[in-house]
């Protein structure tokens, strides 16, 4: 079926009557991005290359919760964190607790190509990004005072805020906890998947995480299996509530039904998403060795975009139907 790329700006309860101000930017990064991905594609770079990238250029967007855009820790600071995967070779790089280094994509794939390990967090991963001489900037090139409102929300209201959320995670206290539900909050987890006419594969996720979380808190963009995964038969980047991500192992089981059990790609990913994990938690972008796509959710809606070598291209938010 030849080529195919998909990418997400994150999972959840987007409202349908998110102003044009807020939505707008988000849906023509999201093209920006698709064509950036679409012309390396046709350009026959490698989809490692590819995803890498598309997910770079998803960080320097600031609507979005990655690299400029990423959310701040109970404590105002940035943790950013992020993974990458080959699907052919399995060889992957992730990182965590990122302060200073512009694009955490790049610092995960140096992970996998310079280093014997597969992640390095904190300050490891700092010193390891200077010696590799990757862009940082001064942690306070990250904090914009979009994410300084936010945090203060947050706080305001004890929770801990999920991407594009109006339902808080509840604070441990045991008592109900008030929405906040402040439009310009609703930014997401970026990703993206991709596959070349020679079938190979690829996946990258990027985050700065959860509003308001404690420091040192590790989600599912990092985690190979949990947010991001590929092998020879698909490549995955899942967003949404990342502790449930987690606990379901998404990417992989994607990957593991289409292994074990032979369904096809759309197969896999609605009986994932749809069926075995919790509602409202969990969307993501998946493409196949042959070129199919499939970007489902179990939210109110999802940023997203694909393109196939056919023709095909989509930006959407929400359902269809």
């Amino acid at each position: 079926m030849g080529w195919a790329i998909a990418i997400h700006g994150g999972a959840g309860d987007i409202p349908l009557s998110l102003p044009p101000e807020q939505r707008q930017p988000r849906e023509e990064a999201l093209h920006h991005c698709l064509q950036i991905g679409v012309q390396a594609l046709q350009a026959k770079m490698h989809p490692l290359d590819v995803v890498e990238l598309v997910v770079r250029e998803l960080e320097n967007i600031p609507q979005f919760n990655a690299g400029k855009g990423s959310v701040l820790t109970n404590k105002g600071t940035i943790e950013m964190e992020a993974s990458i995967m080959d699907g052919r070779t399995k060889k992957c790089g992730a990182v965590s607790g990122l302060k200073t280094v512009v694009n955490a994509i790049s610092l995960a794939r140096l992970v996998m190509e310079k280093t014997p390990h597969i992640y390095l967090g904190f300050d490891g991963a700092e010193e390891f990004a200077k010696e590799q001489g990757v862009e940082t900037v001064d942690p306070t090139h990250f904090i914009t005072a979009e994410n300084v409102e936010r945090l203060h929300h947050a706080q305001k209201a004890n929770i801990v805020q999920i991407d594009y959320s109006t339902h808080p995670l509840q604070n441990g206290t045991g008592k109900e906890t008030p929405n906040v539900v402040n439009g310009d909050s609703q930014l997401g987890t970026v990703g993206c998947v991709a596959v070349d006419s020679d079938g190979k594969l690829a996946s990258a996720t990027s985050t700065g995480g959860l509003v308001n979380k404690m420091v040192g808190r590790i989600g599912d963009s990092p985690i190979i299996g949990g947010g991001t995964y590929a092998n020879e038969l698909c490549a995955v980047s899942a967003t949404g509530k990342g502790e449930a991500i987690l606990r379901s192992t998404v990417a992989r089981d994607v990957a593991a039904l289409m292994e074990f059990k032979g369904v096809s790609l759309k197969e896999a990913a609605n009986c994932v998403v749809h069926e075995r994990t919790p509602k409202a938690t969990v969307g993501l972008v998946a493409v196949s060795a042959a070129g199919e796509v499939a970007m489902p959710y179990n939210t109110t809606g999802m940023f997203r975009a694909c393109a196939t070598e056919d023709g095909y291209s989509e930006v959407a938010i929400w359902s269809h139907s």
